[in-house]
């Protein structure tokens, strides 16, 4: 099986060619305004910019681990694990990814790493325990997928300028509330004080942003999804996985869902009891939809639903 098959099809390329260039467009007036506006040379704005993304870009992956509270673990501490991740990488063409672990009683999984050779696969506890093997397998193979579509890189890079229109968000509250920033205009003292123009260009750029990078995260999804079928070749297992850990997801204390709720845009699904609905601001398309395609790629494929 080839990597350009995981989960590729014209209705969903065309989307996301859609989305990632209004998200460009936007970010390059975004930058626009504020060379104007800042009057700040190129050159330091370029470097400062690379120089943040180059972070981002390195760190991710260790970021995410960290945050998500995940151990790396070697074979003899989860043989299982290990042999289920090699198995799907030989059958995914894709380089064995660190496998991680992470103690949480919350049933879930997520991928991370900026290519395939530098990526890692974490499952939770609560995941391994409640799950039968071959939904795990489905889980793991969505997650691979993810790592062979290079999600996490995209989602670096399209998330990048909105990080930044936050960080100006603020620097421009703190310039409007302690007077810096450009705040007074000695030639002009009618004129609109820069920092006001920097926060609203900011917070419109940031807001904009977070719908199209939100609408990209729910279409890798998708695309995730239906490569879990595509390497397993039995979609159902992922379907009953997806299934099992939205209704475990009322069972766990609210105390252990808001101690990993800050992953919920990795995890395979949100940590959440309450099911989210189909808004502008969900990180996951809907539980039913996600179902509703996998049962439509298993008919195809002569499977069980």
């Amino acid at each position: 099986m080839k990597r350009k098959s995981y989960g590729r099809d014209a209705g969903l390329s065309l989307r996301m060619i859609l989305t990632g260039s209004m998200l460009g467009l936007l970010y390059v007036v975004f930058a626009v305004v504020l060379f104007q506006v800042l009057n700040v040379g190129l050159i330091p704005m370029v470097l400062i910019v690379v120089g943040i993304a180059f972070f981002q870009y390195y760190t991710s992956d260790k970021v995410a681990l960290i945050a998500s509270g995940a151990k790396v673990v070697e074979r003899d501490q989860a043989p299982e694990l290990h042999d289920m991740v090699e198995r799907l990488c030989a059958m995914a063409d894709l380089p064995k990814p660190k496998v991680a672990v992470i103690d949480s009683d919350v049933p879930n999984a997520f991928a991370t790493g900026r290519s395939p050779k530098h990526a890692a696969v974490a499952v939770t506890r609560g995941l391994w325990e409640r799950l039968e093997p071959q939904e795990i397998e489905g889980v793991l193979a969505h997650e691979l997928s993810h790592v062979a579509n290079r999600d996490v890189l995209v989602m670096t890079v399209a998330s990048f300028f909105a990080m930044l229109a936050g960080m100006l968000t603020r620097f421009g509250l703190y310039a409007g509330m302690f007077g810096g920033f450009g705040g007074r205009n000695s030639n002009n003292n009618n004129s609109v004080p820069v920092w006001l123009i920097v926060l609203l260009v900011s917070v419109v750029t940031y807001f904009l942003s977070q719908i199209l990078i939100l609408a990209i995260s729910r279409y890798r999804e998708f695309a995730a999804d239906r490569g879990s079928a595509l390497i397993t070749g039995a979609p159902e297992h992922l379907m009953s996985a997806l299934q099992k850990i939205s209704s475990e997801m009322f069972r766990i204390p609210q105390r252990d869902l808001r101690e990993v709720e800050a992953m919920n845009a990795f995890f395979i699904i949100p940590a959440s009891a309450k099911q989210r609905a189909a808004t502008l601001f969900a990180t996951h398309p809907p539980l039913e939809q996600r179902l509703e395609r996998l049962s439509e790629i298993a008919r195809e494929m002569g499977r069980p639903v």
